[in-house]
């Protein structure tokens, strides 16, 4: 079954989602590169369960919402998604940046998420590893960052072109703009809102998948989050980099399915 681009209204915003699949309702938060239709770890996670992708406003075609400004509003926003949806308690991922905010909603309302799966989530700070800086990184540093293959990765990126063609720049650069807009408010200067104090509050059955070449948040992050969260447990996947929803999405989903 194909994804189809559906439109939910909320408080804040009418939300765009990709929907698509059967089985047990699970809601997929998208990092700081958004999400597409044709995703194929989106698409491979509806062949096992009716799943939920919002898009954060200024993402893909979705109106922009100057509304959401910092982390409880991201946080509050996603929750009025989910309950627009008319879902209760979905199994909830999060990939980067939407595992971030995936873990927020599991803090914020502990006794409303059960089944929490964090794919190498932003929103911890460890000052013996530093998590680079996205907001100046050029295009072509991009998939050493994301990918443990990176000639595999560069042609994911560019699909086929070169990181110096205009035309993929052009199309980069203001695709990039419009969306780090909305990911800066929680990912500028640095992706930490004090998640690391609100850990202790998640109640839910957590699954960490983490890549073990993950250049962008190293797996020293992984352990951290292990830490934080109690009971949660950790799968690792070699050969695989910040991207491992593109480079192992079956093992992702495999993984996935430990919350039952």
């Amino acid at each position: 079954m194909a994804l189809e681009l559906k439109t939910v209204k909320t408080h804040k915003a009418n939300v765009r989602y990709l929907e698509g699949g059967k089985g047990q309702p699970l809601v997929f938060l998208h990092g700081a590169g958004g999400a597409l239709a044709t995703d194929v770890f989106i698409n491979k996670l509806a062949e096992k369960y009716h799943v939920y992708a919002p898009l954060l406003p200024g993402y893909g075609d979705s109106e922009e919402c100057g509304e959401i400004r910092d982390m409880l509003d991201f946080t509050l926003h996603t929750w009025d998604v989910v309950e627009a949806l008319g879902l209760k308690n979905p199994i909830m991922v999060g990939h980067s940046m939407g595992g971030m905010i995936a873990a927020e909603m599991a803090a914020i309302a502990p006794h409303d998420v059960t089944r929490l799966g964090l794919i190498c989530p932003a929103g911890l700070w460890l000052d013996a590893h530093p998590i680079p800086d996205l907001f100046a990184t050029m295009p072509f540093e991009m998939p050493k960052l994301l990918f443990h293959d990176v000639e595999a990765g560069t042609k994911l990126l560019t699909a086929g072109l070169t990181l110096s063609d205009p035309k993929f720049l052009q199309t980069y650069l203001v695709t990039n703009a419009r969306q780090m807009g909305m990911a800066g408010k929680i990912l500028f200067p640095v992706p930490e809102r004090g998640l690391s104090e609100r850990l202790y509050r998640i109640k839910a059955k957590t699954v960490l998948v983490w890549g073990d070449s993950d250049k962008l948040i190293p797996p020293a992050y992984a352990h951290a989050f292990k830490k934080g969260i109690a009971g949660s447990e950790l799968v690792s996947l070699p050969e695989a980099g910040h991207m491992v929803t593109i480079e192992k999405p079956d093992q992702v989903i495999q993984a996935l399915g430990r919350l039952g």
